[in-house]
């Protein structure tokens, strides 16, 4: 069933180093913490674990326990839930997004750009397609962290109405975090949602956060404590699309290409 207005909850949360177990005791705090019905509650990358080199040490499978977890927990509090963490497939490790509706289907997306200066892309196969979700009439594009400073992969071909980034993006290049998520709203017309975390990692990085969301003229729409672990809860309306792509055509204008890898 199509909805015009979108209730979505951002949780901003610090992680534990490579422990699946107590990041899910943690957060199923903070999502039933949340009493106010939402239709999306999205989580950090690696919510599971931080954003580790070491995934043999937090690997799961689709069928594992966070995924049950997940499942259990979306269809309680009849909401899809979603964010990244480490899946181990046919002998490959990947960081993959889950998007898990209340009737327990499950959506995937693997990142594309693996982070190479982490040497992400020594560990991590890296995912080859976008996938655009389908949900309440909503067409959602999610991505992963370093995705965000691509634009092409970001590019708005498939007409979606909201572009998803889930993140650990370190404190010294959240400048270039907020500048992205407002230039990607405002070049594909469409709400960008980015979900980062917070607090220290195993590595010493430090992670402030900053999450936010933005509408397609890039007005902020969030006011998040940085640093701080918060929840907050935006709604996001089909109207707002729909007059300013119709008002202002942008998208009409576009340049064709074709991607290759």
């Amino acid at each position: 069933m199509e909805s015009q207005a979108l209730k979505v909850a951002l949780v901003q949360t610090n992680l534990i180093w490579e422990n699946p177990a107590q990041n899910r005791t943690q957060l199923a705090e903070k999502i039933n913490g949340i009493t106010e019905a939402v239709d999306i509650i999205v989580l950090p990358e690696m919510f599971t674990s931080g954003f580790t080199m070491n995934p043999q040490n937090v690997a799961e499978t689709m069928h594992g326990e966070t995924i049950t977890w997940l499942k259990n927990l979306a269809k309680a509090k009849n909401t899809a839930i979603t964010g990244s963490l480490v899946i181990s497939e046919n002998g490959n490790h990947y960081n993959r997004s889950v998007f898990v509706l209340p009737s327990g289907d499950i959506e995937t997306y693997d990142k594309k750009h693996t982070f190479t200066l982490a040497g992400e892309h020594k560990v991590y196969t890296a995912g080859t397609e976008k996938n655009t979700i389908t949900y309440k009439g909503w067409k959602i594009c999610p991505l992963i962290c370093y995705d965000l400073r691509f634009p092409v992969w970001a590019r708005n071909v498939e007409n979606y109405d909201l572009l998803l980034y889930v993140a650990n993006w370190p404190k010294p290049r959240v400048s270039a975090w907020d500048a992205l998520l407002k230039a990607r709203a405002i070049e594909n017309m469409s709400y960008c949602i980015g979900v980062n975390r917070v607090g220290l990692d195993a590595n010493s990085l430090e992670y402030c956060g900053h999450s936010a969301a933005y509408d397609v003229l890039g007005e902020q729409l969030t006011n998040i404590t940085p640093s701080k672990e918060e929840t907050e809860i935006i709604t996001l309306t089909k109207e707002h699309i729909s007059t300013y792509r119709n008002k202002l055509k942008f998208l009409d204008d576009k340049d064709a290409f074709t991607l290759h890898a």
